[in-house]
């Protein structure tokens, strides 16, 4: 079977990616498009990246909650997985390093890209985990060096989907991967991008 989520051609925005000095790779959540995501560039407001936004086959990456054995979500979560390391491969082939480039993800995204970082280290330029962590339902033991990436990751204590102790879980292990990682856990009640948080992804773009 070839990779769905493959097929869908992703969005790209911002700077052209063969100018731009400095790429994100932005994945949406579960039942997402990227639109979802374009709405949260238009508030960071930082036109100078190149923005690469893959889309899910089906508006899905996985199936079942990012907490299940990891068999319950196979092959698509590797699927999901093959897709980001395309479009990472297709950034770099446009001359822009792994160290320029900032993964951003919320909800099922951002536990992908916090899959993407445990499963595959390396240093970049920053990550954005907006209410997500690792896949499975057991700890996990550092499998590399982030080499100092700088991470944030934002909560709620509330959030229904993203158990908080997972969030925290993710932020140790980063860190256990020498990441620097910034968490911080808010009070919201809906499961949402907030502005403390859109101004953090800000930052790691511009800095």
């Amino acid at each position: 079977m070839s990779n769905p989520h493959l097929e869908p051609a992703p969005v790209f925005t911002g700077a052209p990616l063969a100018r731009a000095r400095r790429a994100a790779l932005v994945v949406h959540g579960r039942g997402q498009t990227p639109d979802y995501m374009l709405a949260i560039l238009d508030r960071v407001a930082v036109p100078e990246v190149a923005y690469v936004l893959p889309r899910a086959a089906g508006q899905t990456w996985y199936p079942a909650g990012f907490m299940q054995p990891l068999a319950v979500n196979q092959p698509w979560a590797d699927y999901a997985l093959e897709a980001m390391a395309a479009h990472l491969a297709r950034i770099a082939e446009a001359g822009i390093a792994a160290e320029e480039v900032v993964l951003i993800g919320f909800s099922q995204g951002a536990c992908l890209v916090s899959e993407l970082l445990v499963r595959s280290p390396r240093r970049y330029a920053g990550a954005a985990l907006l209410t997500g962590g690792y896949l499975g339902p057991d700890e996990r033991a550092p499998s590399g060096s982030l080499a100092g990436t700088p991470v944030f990751a934002g909560t709620s204590r509330y959030d229904e989907w993203v158990p908080l102790e997972r969030a925290e879980a993710t932020a140790r292990l980063l860190e256990r991967m020498d990441a620097a990682v910034t968490l911080r856990v808010y009070e919201d009640r809906e499961h949402l991008v907030n502005d403390d948080e859109v101004g953090e992804v800000r930052k790691l773009l511009t800095a």
